[in-house]
């Protein structure tokens, strides 16, 4: 069944920011429902656009020089150890980052604690967040609900994330997005830049 919305006019691309989560080169193949492909290729798509059209691009990315700086909670089900590829915390190669581009540096789940994303966004006037990447239940969501308790408006792309499991990336979509924000697809997102509504 078709989704109706209420439609509205464009947001000012001089304060809207497409903020892309974890694009980076440790990334592997087992996501769904989307694959890594799959996201990259439409997260390329709204970066090159957004460039066009003098939007804000925020590349945010993990890294550390020698992971002492990464939190080390006591877990009950702990994380997989890290087998990190050489280059493991560049922008991979398919989202042509440019010279205007941001490239923020984060130490856990969400883009803003503990970065200059905020400060960046707030000095540029910015209101309005495009949001993407990888995973969709923890740095996307994480960062999602970050940005909602900041003030900003929110439009998740929703078939420019993935996570770990169809369920976790349901879930999320299904029960938290549509209370911090709007999701739309990739090709809602670049129809609305090309002057239509959203």
């Amino acid at each position: 069944m078709r989704r109706t919305y209420r439609m509205e006019r464009l947001w000012d691309p001089q304060k809207t920011a497409l903020v892309v989560i974890d694009l980076q080169k440790w990334i592997g193949n087992q996501y769904a429902p989307y694959s890594a492909e799959q996201v990259v290729s439409n997260a390329a798509a709204l970066a090159a656009t957004f460039r066009e059209q003098g939007s804000m691009v925020a590349l945010i990315r993990v890294s550390s020089k020698d992971l002492k700086d990464i939190p080390r909670p006591k877990l009950d089900s702990p994380a997989p150890p890290l087998n990190l590829p050489e280059g493991w915390d560049q922008i991979v190669p398919e989202m042509r980052v440019t010279e205007t581009d941001h490239i923020i540096t984060k130490k856990q789940w969400g883009a803003f604690y503990g970065t200059e994303l905020d400060l960046q966004l707030r000095r540029r006037g910015i209101d309005t967040i495009v949001l993407c990447g990888i995973a969709t239940e923890l740095g996307v969501d994480t960062t999602a609900r970050e940005a909602f308790m900041h003030g900003y408006q929110l439009i998740l792309a929703i078939d420019a994330m993935t996570g770990f499991s169809e369920t976790g990336h349901d879930y999320v979509k299904n029960f938290i997005f549509p209370r911090i924000g709007r999701t739309r697809t990739t090709q809602e997102i670049l129809s609305a830049l090309s002057g239509n509504c959203l």
